[in-house]
């Protein structure tokens, strides 16, 4: 957990996220490679690369080395990231998604957004903090919480994705819900890069 702060805090994220940026291009096109159909991987972006003058060049860069296309990626900023200096992170997000590049928020409903911002931002997806996903099934708050994001984000054209989902109740819960995309241990753990290869392929 202390990582991540101290990276940012030195502005080694920077040259992090790049290398980063490169591993993840350099493994779908070795994905390609071993057969596997089209994935699009997500990435998460930090504040300072999000606002970093040569994000997009990068990317640019980083999708022509290992011949990419847009659809190949995503990238995931935090709600509390795009909150800060909102004005300009809706310009740099109106870039990247006139590249094509589908765009979401990670942690949604951890922060303070503004709803009447958040419309206006070209996203295409909400992830719904795992905070509130593990004890849907105790609490009827987080079940609240659950319910009313899920048909909000449908309401404004996105898909919804739950973070944290490592039971079959929760499963199904979010699943009666209509929630798009499930995530969680009760699909996989984090998984080394040779051994991703193997579970696709599993389940091709």
């Amino acid at each position: 957990p202390e990582f991540i702060p101290l990276a940012e805090e030195t502005g080694l994220i920077i040259p992090l996220g790049e290398r980063m940026l490169g591993l993840v291009c350099e493994h779908i096109s070795t994905w390609r490679k071993e057969g596997l159909p089209p994935l699009r991987v997500a990435i998460n972006i930090s504040a300072q690369q999000l606002r970093h003058d040569n994000l997009l060049l990068l990317i640019r860069g980083a999708m022509s080395c290992y011949d990419l296309s847009p659809a190949d990626i995503e990238l995931e900023v935090t709600e509390s990231t795009a909150m800060q200096n909102p004005e300009v992170t809706l310009s740099i997000l109106d870039q990247l998604a006139a590249m094509g590049i589908r765009l979401a928020i990670d942690d949604f409903g951890t922060g303070y957004s503004s709803l009447s911002y958040l419309k206006h931002l070209p996203i295409h997806r909400l992830k719904l903090d795992r905070s509130f996903v593990t004890d849907i099934e105790t609490d009827p708050n987080d079940a609240a919480i659950c319910t009313a994001t899920i048909a909000l984000g449908h309401s404004l054209g996105l898909e919804l994705v739950a973070e944290g989902v490592e039971t079959q109740a929760q499963r199904e819960f979010l699943t009666r819900l209509d929630c798009d995309v499930l995530q969680g241990y009760l699909f996989s753990k984090p998984l080394p890069f040779a051994e991703i290869v193997s579970y696709l392929l599993a389940r091709r």
